[in-house]
C-alpha cells in the first residue's frame, strides 16, 4: 500500500522565491515541471501558530475515526465545536483537511483527511 503524504515546512521568503524563480526558468526552457504539493510557513513560529498541538490532534481523530459530522469530531476532541470550526477552517484554508458540507435536514459539516503521514522540511 503506498503512503501518500503531505509536506509540511518552514522556507523564508526568499528562499521561496527563488523555487519559483527557478521553476519559471525550468518552464521557459521547457523542462517538465514536477509538481510539489505543500505547506510552507515563513518562520518556526508561524509554523507553531498555524500547528498546534490541539490541531494535530484534530488531524489524527479525522483520519483514524472519520466523523460524519463536527458535533462528532467535537466529543471526539473533548472541545468545544465553536472552536473546533474554526480550527477546521484554519486546516481547510492551509489545505490540510477536506470539507464536505451536506444538508441532511440540517447543515453538517464532515471533514476529510486525505493523507497518511506529514512530512515536516525544515530548511537549516
Amino acid at each position: 500500500m503506498r503512503v501518500k503524504r503531505v509536506k509540511i515546512g518552514i522556507k523564508s521568503l526568499k528562499e521561496m522565491l527563488q523555487d519559483f524563480v527557478k521553476t519559471g526558468k525550468a518552464v521557459e526552457r521547457g523542462e517538465k515541471v514536477k509538481k510539489e504539493v505543500g505547506v510552507y510557513f515563513e518562520n518556526a513560529e508561524a509554523f507553531g501558530k498555524a500547528l498546534t498541538p490541539k490541531r494535530l490532534e484534530l488531524l489524527r481523530l479525522i483520519r483514524k475515526h472519520q466523523p460524519k459530522t463536527l458535533h462528532t469530531l467535537s466529543r471526539l476532541a473533548g472541545r468545544d465545536t465553536k472552536n473546533i470550526s474554526q480550527d477546521l477552517r484554519l486546516l481547510e484554508n492551509l489545505g490540510l483537511v477536506s470539507i464536505r458540507k451536506e444538508k441532511t435536514g440540517r447543515k453538517e459539516v464532515s471533514p476529510s483527511v486525505d493523507y497518511d503521514a506529514i512530512e515536516l522540511m525544515i530548511a537549516v
